[in-house]
C-alpha cells in the first residue's frame, strides 16, 4: 500500500546512520512528520522479542528498514561473523514484527554487493544468484541477499507489500572516516586532507592507494537515495509490480569511473597533489560495479547530485566536523 498521508507512521530503522538521517531529514523536508526512530541503545534489533514489542507499541505504517553493520572491505575481512551474523538478525527481528504487525508496506535497504563477481555490465536486477560473489564482502552480501529473499517471501507467501531498494555506492555527510572500517570514497578523502602538508619539507604527502586503481565503481549521494526511498514508498502497488514483479529495484546513478580517477577528482576538491602510491598487496574486489537503472527511470526517478558536487559536501562535513577534532 502506497504512502499517501502525511500523517502517516514512518519507523526508520537505523536513523542516526548516513543513510538513515538523510532518509528521516527528507521525509521531514517533504511533510512527512509522524516519524520514530530508536538508538540501538534503546532498541537492540538483533532481538526479535524487543523488536516484535516495539512494533506492537508504536505500530507504524511505513517501514524503512536502513539499520545495518556497514563497512569497507578490511572490516569485512577482519569481522565476517559480526558482518553476517548481525545484519541476519536485524533483517529477520524488524522483517518478521513488520508482517506480524500489518506494516502496510517495508522498504528494505539491501546494496549492490549481493551480484555476482562476474555480473554483466550494467548489473540488472535478475543477475541476482547467477554466480560466485566477490570473497571480499561476501559476508555482508549473503545476508543482505536473505533480507531481500525474506522480503520476497513474505510477498509470495502472505501478500506482504515488502520490496528491496539496492543502492549503489553510498556517501555523503554523516559517512564513516575510520579508515579502519571506512568506504573508499570517505577513506580517500580523509587521507587526502591528511596529506595536505604533512611531508617533511612541508609539501604534501603521499596517499597509498589500494591495488591497481583500475575497478570502477558508481557513487550515488545519499540524499538522492533519500529521495528514491520518498519515491517509492508513494508509488501505488500496480506500478511497482509492473517493472519489478521480483520485489527489486537498483538505485544508482547510471555512470561509473575507476578508482584511479576517483582518487584524481578527490585531490582536486582537497586541493592535494602529492603522488600517489599503489599498495598492490591490498586487493582491487570487484572490477566493476555499474547497476542497470532501467526500472527506476521507468517509474520516473533519477538520482540528481553530480559526483563532483556530492564530494564538495561531504568534504565540507568532514571539515567542520570530523577533521577539527583529528587535528586537535
Amino acid at each position: 500500500m502506497r504512502l499517501t498521508s502525511e500523517n502517516a507512521k514512518i519507523y526508520v530503522a537505523g536513523h542516526r546512520g548516513m543513510v538513515g538521517r538523510a532518509i528521516w531529514s527528507h521525509l521531514e523536508n517533504a511533510g512527512y512528520t509522524n516519524l520514530v526512530g530508536r538508538t540501538s541503545e534503546e532498541l537492540d534489533l538483533r532481538d526479535p522479542h524487543a523488536t516484535r514489542q516495539f512494533f506492537e507499541e508504536e505500530q507504524p505504517d511505513f517501514v524503512v528498514l536502513a539499520a545495518a553493520r556497514v563497512g569497507g572491505i578490511l572490516a569485512n575481512d577482519r569481522y565476517p561473523a559480526d558482518f553476517i551474523g548481525d545484519n541476519l538478525a536485524i533483517e529477520q527481528s524488524v522483517i518478521n514484527a513488520a508482517h506480524e504487525t500489518g506494516v502496510k508496506r517495508l522498504l528494505f535497504l539491501g546494496s549492490t554487493c549481493i551480484y555476482p563477481k562476474q555480473a554483466p555490465q550494467p548489473m540488472p536486477e535478475d543477475s541476482l544468484l547467477t554466480g560466485p560473489l566477490e570473497p571480499t564482502n561476501q559476508w555482508y552480501a549473503v545476508a543482505k541477499i536473505a533480507g531481500h529473499k525474506l522480503c520476497e517471501a513474505y510477498h509470495r507467501q502472505h501478500g506482504d507489500d515488502m520490496l528491496t531498494l539496492m543502492p549503489t555506492n553510498l556517501y555523503g555527510p554523516g559517512d564513516d572516516f575510520d579508515l579502519e572500517t571506512a568506504h573508499v570514497l570517505p577513506a580517500l578523502l580523509r587521507k587526502a586532507h591528511e596529506a595536505k602538508g604533512a611531508a617533511p619539507d612541508g609539501s604534501d604527502a603521499p596517499v597509498a592507494l589500494w591495488g591497481s586503481g583500475t575497478p570502477k565503481r558508481e557513487f550515488l549521494y545519499v540524499d538522492d537515495l533519500a529521495d528514491a526511498v520518498r519515491f517509492v514508498l508513494e508509488r501505488p502497488e500496480e506500478e511497482i509490480r509492473e517493472v519489478a514483479p521480483d520485489r527489486i529495484l537498483n538505485v544508482g546513478v547510471g555512470e561509473d569511473l575507476s578508482i584511479k580517477d576517483l582518487m584524481a577528482l578527490i585531490q582536486d576538491v582537497v586541493g592535494h597533489d602529492g603522488p600517489i602510491q599503489h599498495d598492490r598487496s591490498k586487493p582491487d574486489g570487484t572490477p566493476r560495479k555499474l547497476v542497470d537503472t532501467s526500472r527506476l527511470d521507468a517509474l520516473g526517478w533519477t538520482a540528481d547530485t553530480p559526483l563532483r558536487t556530492g564530494i564538495e559536501k561531504t568534504y565540507d562535513w568532514f571539515r567542520e566536523r570530523v577533521a577539527l577534532n583529528v587535528e586537535r
